[in-house]
């Protein structure tokens, strides 16, 4: 039952940790990446829909991405989502693709994009900080109910803080690397 919960445990911190980096795979470094914009939402018919399932995005040259939407008509809601979101880019389009010029980084950018990193570094640690929380509470369950003893009880607690310490520091190392490569002129 306690091993049950402790793999459950690893799993959904796991996820987070997946997440994580997703997410940071999103933040540019001065190189052209679809994965700068792909999961970016646009309000298309009223949905929030990630830019990878309503366009083609290609990076054909290191400092520029490529967005060519599989519906023509969708472009200028496209273009607004590029201008709303955090990315601070300006797209060029013709009418059939959006060109996006990916600028070198300032110093004073770079500085801004690594305390982004950091924000989400510490989104993450909460997210798992939630996940032993709410673990912890099923074992306190598990007591209460008189299914594990006491001992199982401060064992098991023991066991997650040491999952939870362990994901933290996965997500503190992705988070160096990331602020490393940003920081890289």
């Amino acid at each position: 039952m306690i091993a049950d919960l402790m793999k459950e445990s690893e799993d959904r911190m796991g996820k987070a940790v997946e997440s994580l980096r997703e997410d940071l795979m999103g933040l540019r470094t001065g190189r052209a990446s679809p994965a700068l914009v792909e999961r970016l939402r646009v309000e298309y018919y009223g949905t929030p829909t990630p830019l990878n399932q309503m366009a083609a995005i290609s990076a054909p040259e290191p400092r520029l991405l490529v967005i060519r939407p599989w519906d023509p008509s969708s472009i200028g809601d496209i273009e607004k989502a590029l201008l709303k979101s955090d990315l601070g880019l300006t797209p060029n389009s013709d009418g059939v693709v959006i060109r996006l010029p990916i600028p070198r980084l300032t110093e004073e950018r770079r500085r801004d994009l690594s305390k982004l990193v950091g924000r989400r570094v510490e989104e993450g640690h909460i997210a798992v900080r939630n996940i032993r929380r709410d673990q912890q509470e099923e074992l306190r369950d598990y007591e209460k109910e008189k299914l594990i003893t006491e001992d199982d009880f401060h064992r098991g607690r023991d066991r997650l803080q040491e999952i939870h310490d362990k994901y933290v520091e996965i997500m503190d190392d992705i988070g160096r690397a990331k602020q490393q490569e940003i920081m890289e002129v």
